[in-house]
């Protein structure tokens, strides 16, 4: 792994863990060490629906939309940008077909690991352990937060918290990616972004 790249994923790494000490630094070195890369183009799958998905990714680069397929229209349901892990959890963890597409809505660089090795970073690194633990423990709470505010803002409202919160993912994912994701229509998020501006 190139340094800049190694370094960028052992910051984001080393942001989960409580202690930055020197040996949690060094086990996670080790962790990233087993991670391999994976390279897709605009359009390429990282998993489809139906399929098993091998890996649990970081992104250095790029973005992944998750998505499934509700009568026929595409439904983004989370977008993974640069410096963020994802994965299609259910998936990966028990070997079972995925509920939703994963793919890359631009060129996109990832650092991947299968579930052996995963398994074996979990059960023997205590770094990686506590990375992946306090992750999924602030993912469980983003996740509690989106569900609520779907169902108590207005689009409107869920729109100027993305804005606030997020402003990355308004720079950088097209409009009709942002609507879905939100749940409002490409017309109306047109609308509500005028009226924003």
């Amino acid at each position: 792994m190139p340094t800049s790249s190694k370094n960028q994923f052992l910051s984001f790494a080393l942001s989960f863990l409580d202690s930055n000490s020197e040996s949690m630094t060094e086990l996670m070195e080790k962790a990233i060490a087993a991670f391999s890369v994976l390279e897709l183009k605009k359009n390429d799958y990282f998993v489809k629906e139906n399929e098993v998905c091998h890996y649990f990714c970081y992104v250095e680069s790029g973005i992944l939309q998750h998505s499934i397929m509700v009568e026929g229209e595409e439904k983004t349901s989370y977008l993974a940008l640069k410096n963020s892990v994802t994965s299609s959890l259910n998936s990966f963890l028990f070997q079972k077909p995925s509920r939703k597409n994963i793919k890359a809505i631009v060129e996109t660089k990832l650092w991947v690991v299968d579930l052996k090795t995963f398994k074996d970073l979990i059960a023997n690194n205590d770094a990686f352990h506590l990375f992946y633990y306090n992750l999924i423990e602030k993912q469980i709470c983003l996740i509690d937060d989106y569900r609520i505010d779907l169902l108590t803002l207005t689009p409107e409202e869920r729109y100027k918290k993305l804005l606030v919160n997020e402003p990355k993912l308004l720079q950088e994912v097209p409009l009709h990616y942002l609507a879905s994701f939100l749940g409002i229509s490409n017309r109306h998020m047109s609308r509500i972004r005028r009226n924003t501006l």
